[in-house]
């Protein structure tokens, strides 16, 4: 370390930028008083559990293109302050849930550009009310579940392009509120595409209405129930005959069978 600065780091201002190091490991011994951490453009694929435990000032953590694939437990614990949070290019596969435990600041997080990302537990963002711009796109998401989105009460910009959706009956809830509550913010709407049902393919995401679900709601009217009825009764009745003919043909072959072979004695 050179004045306090971890080597391989520049610092200044309360701001540590360890971008563009081809570091494998985060940089031990942060400065304390550490507001912007650039960790950008390296090799990690793991942090060491309570990394961020002293660091109670931090307010920016950069650590897009990396390695990582999840991260420690209680990483935000004591991270009171952390607003922006870049966590693009790397090699997530799911978010579970508390990824972001106590990260109550947040205001910007961007998952942008993790082609392996499949699945969002519904308690993934749970109480980060404060956020306001989120970014899912560029993964590999064919579906998100409406209550993984329904505690960020402040959300504003949703990026959802770039994923293979698919707009079936399971969407309907998420489309809806996106139409009800962020629309008009929405920054990406243009490149949100239905990948399928292969009747919805290529369809832009936001352009779905209710009438697009109407397949899903179909109900039976009493003239449906006693079509069905119907036809049931007569596919019974007709099914009956069909076996007592086969029966009686079945008997008359018999007996002429048997009325041969008397004859031919």
């Amino acid at each position: 370390m050179v004045n306090g600065c971890p080597v391989l780091c520049v610092c200044q201002d309360h701001s540590v930028d360890c971008s563009n190091q081809r570091l494998f490991s985060v940089p031990p011994d942060l400065l304390l008083d550490t507001h912007n951490l650039s960790l950008a453009h390296n090799r990690i694929a793991n942090i060491p559990r309570g990394y961020l435990s002293c660091h109670i000032e931090l307010q920016v953590l950069d650590l897009r293109n990396n390695s990582l694939s999840e991260l420690p437990e209680g990483l935000f614990v004591n991270t009171r302050r952390l607003a922006h949070l870049d966590l693009s290019h790397n090699n997530f596969s799911h978010l579970p849930a508390g990824i972001f435990h106590m990260a109550y600041s947040l205001v910007r997080v961007n998952l942008s550009h993790n082609p392996g990302l499949r699945r969002v537990h519904p308690l993934a963002f749970h109480g980060l009310s404060q956020l306001r711009h989120l970014d899912l796109s560029f993964g590999s998401l064919s579906f998100l579940g409406l209550d993984a989105l329904e505690d960020l009460s402040g959300l504003v910009i949703l990026q959802l392009g770039g994923n293979p959706w698919m707009c079936g009956c399971t969407m309907e809830p998420l489309l809806k509120w996106l139409r009800d509550n962020i629309r008009r913010c929405v920054a990406d709407a243009q490149h949100a595409e239905c990948q399928g049902p292969p009747e919805v393919e290529g369809t832009l995401l936001f352009s779905l209405t209710e009438e697009s679900f109407k397949a899903c709601h179909l109900t039976l009217t009493l003239d449906d129930y006693l079509f069905i009825a119907f036809v049931g009764f007569v596919v019974s009745i007709a099914s009956v005959a069909t076996n007592f003919l086969l029966g009686i043909t079945a008997n008359c072959c018999h007996r002429w069978s048997k009325a041969s072979e008397d004859e031919e004695m």
